[in-house]
């Protein structure tokens, strides 16, 4: 997550592991932990053994720790100030939980127990993010694509 230090494990083809391996709950071939794209429990998609552990591009780590943009942050955009790319995406976020807890949909709760919206791995080319309201089940997970706003 942006801001959040991490320790390498391990390097490879410039990627850096930051996790230990872990389960990767496999059922039937596929894994349960992903809820879109491709989720079979092969080697090609990082899994080996039924485990798999996290991963990071090098060049995307800082050996410093950037400033936290909500420090700026009004009284209306701190529900999702600790949002991921919360600089870049400020206006869409806002305006999305604006949304959602005006419709009822979402709660401010929601988002502060959350700390905002978290970057979508499924989407990784895409400013797609993604919230749970009203608990942490895969019914519960809305997603939000930053550049046109549509909710889903």
């Amino acid at each position: 997550m942006f801001r959040e230090a991490a320790e390498v494990i391990e390097t490879k083809d410039g990627w850096g592991r930051i996790t230990k391996f872990y389960s990767a709950s496999c059922t039937k071939g596929k894994s349960d932990y992903v809820d879109k794209g491709n989720s079979d429990c092969k080697s090609e998609n990082g899994i080996e053994g039924g485990e798999f552990a996290e991963w990071v591009e090098l060049d995307k780590l800082s050996p410093t720790r950037p400033e936290d943009p909500a420090k700026t942050a009004t009284d209306a955009e701190a529900v999702v100030a600790q949002s991921d790319d919360f600089s870049k995406h400020r206006g869409a976020f806002v305006k999305a939980a604006k949304e959602l807890i005006t419709n009822g949909r979402c709660t401010s709760a929601d988002f502060e127990e959350q700390g905002g919206w978290t970057k979508s791995m499924n989407e990784r080319e895409a400013p797609v993010y993604f919230m749970y309201c009203g608990g942490m089940t895969i019914s519960n997970k809305i997603y939000l694509n930053a550049s046109t706003g549509k909710i889903d």
